[in-house]
């Protein structure tokens, strides 16, 4: 496994700092950005790829952007970056998963011969949600938008810096076509930062241990966690599992969207096909195939121990087929924007559901299965807040589901009032978790929240949310949460919808709630008397 050249301890010492390293990155684009989204919740990915295009370490950030990452290294690579060059992309039709997020990939050089002369030894990569990119509405997520056009101005891989130095008629030209340029500039400027801490640590490493040494530690990491996944997945019965569930609409029809998923347990490798999904649809719900690559490797991974570091060896085993031109693997000018956020909850929920009677053990309770998108813009002084919001976690078969969280493909934290209220023209009047929203069950399905918000100038509403129809499902006996809703000025509204509205205007979401896990007769007394002591039960909306 650690081969000739590198030994298992200082393999183990080399692959904590490869970790490390990504994490930095992700401090320093954090710390370095101007727009909330990033500095405040942190909608941000950071990791570090090998000159072969793998994986290897990344730090604990977005999984939708983590295992689409790699889509965006090969589309670059195909372009022959030289070190010192840093691409920016996010065309979803080149790499990338929706427009708003924007991946830089640095190739890192390193002199090889003592000569000056520089080989690329890895990739620097940083993916953000911007908060806007352009497009039919200001924060560049318009639900109902028919073709990618809408969606804001769209990125093949391109080089933004050449040898060490910014091409400044790109960077002029990206931020000619946003809202908000100079908010824009800083937040460009911080993945740039970010990359190139991720540069300077790796050269770092490189003296520390020699460049045989930290190449031979890329090997021995993949090669390690393939070993690992492998011998879990042997574990698991060999069968092939199958589940479906639906999209409450594409933003431009209410009609159902289905998503088919069989799932082929064979040994150490897992064959996943969303043969049997819809074809691609009018409204902005399609995924590019890297979306739902990366919800199949989320959901191994949440089955896997979770100690096995991630990388390349995790995905080996895994093949995603999805037909050309489905909701999964569309086909320009496909609009996408609501695919990344609402459709990857969705493929999680699907793969859980199939792989639910491999390993019972292993899998929740369905949590919200949305990441209940709100944007609010402004299309006169060019502001934009978006935020996705916390709802419950589906019940564990050891435990209640956690209350007021993000599930499944998101992990960011929610804005802080006092940085909404400091930033934006909007009033926070009501933020808290909403009773009786969790699933019944052994174990409760976690709470939803209730966000209420006062839009204090003329504005521009997006809302792209689900399971506001068709409630998260409990298991084992356990009751199904409880379903989302959308008001504005009290009017309940769609869960894809755009609205233009009046200064003093408030917008209400009540997130869904988690499903429960096991017969809610087994519940504990002691468990059901805290629940209403806390208020979390025994007052419904």
């Amino acid at each position: 496994m650690t081969g000739p050249d590198i030994d298992a301890v200082t393999l183990e010492v080399v692959r904590n700092q490869l970790e490390s390293l990504a994490e930095e990155m992700g401090q320093v684009l954090i710390r370095g950005a101007y727009s909330p989204n990033i500095k405040e919740r942190e909608d941000c990915s950071t990791a570090l790829f090998d000159a072969s295009g793998r994986l290897v370490a990344q730090a604990e950030h977005i999984p939708v952007h983590l295992g689409a990452m790699p889509a965006s290294v090969a589309a670059v690579r195909e372009r022959d970056p030289a070190p010192g060059d840093v691409f920016v992309l996010n065309d979803p039709f080149a790499g990338g998963t929706h427009l708003p997020d924007v991946t830089m990939v640095s190739a890192i050089g390193i002199d090889a011969r003592g000569d000056g002369g520089e080989e690329t030894l890895g990739y620097a990569v940083s993916r953000a949600h911007h908060a806007d990119v352009g497009g039919a509405t200001p924060g560049s997520m318009p639900a109902g938008a028919r073709e990618i056009f809408e969606e804001g101005l769209r990125v093949p891989p391109t080089r933004l810096v050449a040898d060490g130095d910014v091409v400044e008629d790109v960077m002029g030209l990206l931020l000619a076509n946003v809202r908000n340029p100079e908010e824009r500039r800083a937040d460009f400027r911080a993945q740039l930062a970010a990359n190139d801490r991720g540069a300077e640590r790796l050269r770092d490493l490189v003296a520390e241990h020699s460049r045989p040494k930290i190449e031979a530690a890329f090997d021995a990491v993949i090669d390690y966690s393939r070993e690992r996944v492998e011998a879990e997945l042997r574990d698991l019965p060999d069968g092939t599992y199958r589940a479906s569930d639906v999209l409450e609409g594409d933003g431009r029809s209410e009609d159902d969207v289905p998503i088919a998923v069989t799932v082929t347990v064979d040994g150490a490798s897992v064959t996943v096909d969303f043969d049997g999904t819809a074809g691609q649809v009018a409204g902005n719900v399609n995924a590019p195939l890297a979306v739902a690559e990366s919800a199949v490797y989320f959901v191994l991974r949440c089955l896997t121990d979770p100690e096995i570091p991630p990388n390349q060896g995790c995905y080996d085993p895994v093949t995603v087929d999805a037909p050309r031109g489905c909701l999964l693997n569309p086909e320009p000018p496909a609009a996408v924007v609501g695919g990344n956020v609402e459709t990857s909850q969705r493929v999680t929920d699907v793969v859980f559901a199939a792989l639910a009677d491999a390993a019972p053990e292993r899998v929740p309770a369905q949590g919200q299965g949305t990441m209940n998108n709100l944007t609010i813009g402004s299309r006169d002084d060019g502001f934009a807040y978006y935020e996705t919001l916390g709802g419950g976690a589906g019940a564990r078969p050891t435990g209640d589901g956690l209350d007021g969280v993000q599930v499944g493909m998101t992990n960011t934290l929610n804005t802080p009032v006092e940085a909404l209220e400091s930033e934006y023209p909007l009033r926070v009047d009501e933020y808290a978790l909403r009773p009786d929203s969790g699933g019944d069950g052994r174990h409760r399905g976690g709470l939803g929240v209730v966000r209420t918000v006062t839009v204090e100038a003329e504005a521009t509403v997006s809302l792209l949310t689900e399971r506001r129809r068709v409630a998260p499902r409990g298991v084992a006996g356990g009751g199904d949460g409880k379903t989302g809703e959308n008001r504005i000025d009290g009017e309940r509204v769609p869960a894809k919808v755009v609205r233009d509205v009046a200064a003093g205007t408030t917008v209400s979401i009540r997130t869904p709630g988690g499903g429960g896990h096991g017969p809610p007769a087994d519940r504990d007394p002691a468990a059901r008397a805290a629940d209403e002591a806390d208020g979390k039960t025994g007052d419904a909306d």
